[in-house]
């Protein structure tokens, strides 16, 4: 029977996360008393620019940035849109090198930019995910305008060494863009200690609004807009801004920033015992990712010969939200491009699975998790356990 919504276990925070009572208040009053528009020049105008041109402050500080270098989008997507394509329709070099990892806004921009005659590379990673120096200077050129690695992988949690690929990608004369959309909140995201020339942000996943995200782009660097029409946003993104959402997320970034390294202990405490429990009682499973140099939140297995859509079918009916690297199309589920690339045995490709936590996860959601999820992975797995036990997965 399915379990009711106040007794459910939320271990897909990587998804989204819930709005915050203060950042909600924020917003609540900003769509009150700051509902004009920005561009307006009366007094209802300048109140929305007043509170827009405070929320960029707002991310600016969290970022080590200056105002002017924050972009508000409408997410992390068209964020990661407007840095990959938005550089290399503005460099008449054009290659682009991105991770074969990259959530597919970044993927999906490289690979639309090569179907217009763009050169575009794809950086392989090592068995936990992770951009080696020698794989990214392998994939450089002398045309290439842009790297885009993320600080931290969506699927499978591993952390990238950014500042030393960043010299790298320098080195060579490219830009460097990371995706930090998971890593708000867990990772330091100050720009300068990064050396990154655009970061991407979005707001739903640190407990701020949906439909708002940011663009860092450092002075200097030139990009060709996604949108035409006003000149909004210093011409590099036009159309009325959202003034509530973008205040809603400063709140949401000030404060994520302001605790992750007291969340990031309390979070690592508790996927270490989730991780360790799933891979005691699951002989099969694996953990995918780097086993330390990953985000706290994220614990991420692949179970040989279980497909992911049934045990995330099992989990739902027992009450707790997780999600599978995997696309389900047409009823029919796809290995993850994230899982492919970590190069595992063929019986692990269609059962991948991400667990992620969140700030008020508890020990006892996770204790009673790794039972039910080890339960149901047992229960589908459909041949015997490979020779090796895989409990060196961490």
């Amino acid at each position: 029977m399915t379990q009711t919504t106040g007794d459910r276990i939320n271990l897909d925070h990587a998804a989204t996360t819930p709005l915050d009572p203060d950042v909600r208040r924020a917003m609540i009053e900003a769509l009150g008393g700051s509902f004009g528009n920005p561009s307006s020049v009366h007094a209802t105008g300048r109140r929305a620019r007043a509170a827009l041109d405070d929320a960029r402050r707002g991310v600016a500080r969290a970022l080590g940035a200056q105002p002017h270098e924050v972009v508000f989008t409408s997410g992390g997507t068209e964020a990661n849109n407007l840095a990959v394509a938005g550089v290399a329709r503005h460099d008449s070099r054009g290659h682009v090198a991105v991770a074969a990892i990259e959530h597919h806004a970044v993927l999906r921009a490289a690979w639309a930019l090569r179907d217009l005659g763009h050169a575009v590379s794809e950086i392989p990673v090592d068995g936990h995910g992770r951009v080696t120096p020698d794989a990214l200077a392998g994939q450089l050129r002398p045309d290439t305008a842009l790297v885009s690695i993320a600080l931290a992988n969506n699927e499978i949690g591993t952390v990238q060494d950014v500042p030393a690929l960043v010299r790298i990608a320098h080195d060579a004369g490219a830009l460097f863009h990371t995706d930090a959309v998971q890593a708000v909140g867990q990772l330091d995201i100050n720009v300068d200690r990064l050396g990154v020339d655009l970061l991407s942000l979005s707001g739903h996943k640190i407990h701020g609004p949906k439909g708002i995200g940011a663009l860092y782009v450092r002075d200097g660097v030139e990009l060709e807009p996604m949108a035409w029409g006003g000149a909004q946003e210093m011409g590099r993104r036009a159309g009325t801004e959202n003034v509530p959402g973008a205040v809603g997320m400063a709140h949401a970034v000030t404060a994520a920033c302001a605790t992750w390294r007291d969340l990031r202990v309390r979070l690592a405490a508790l996927s270490g015992e989730l991780i360790d429990a799933i891979l005691a009682a699951a002989p099969h499973a694996r953990l995918t990712g780097h086993p330390t140099s990953r985000l706290p939140s994220i614990a991420s297995f692949a179970f040989a010969d279980v497909d992911a859509e049934s045990l995330l079918i099992n989990l739902d009916l027992d009450g707790i939200d997780a999600s599978s690297g995997a696309a389900c199309e047409a009823g029919s589920i796809e290995p993850s491009h994230v899982v492919e690339a970590l190069g595992l045995p063929p019986a692990y490709g269609r059962g991948s699975l991400r667990l992620s936590l969140g700030r008020d996860t508890t020990q006892a959601e996770i204790l009673r998790a790794a039972e039910v999820v080890a339960r149901h992975a047992n229960r589908l797995h459909t041949a015997p356990a490979p020779a090796a036990a895989h409990a060196a997965g961490r």
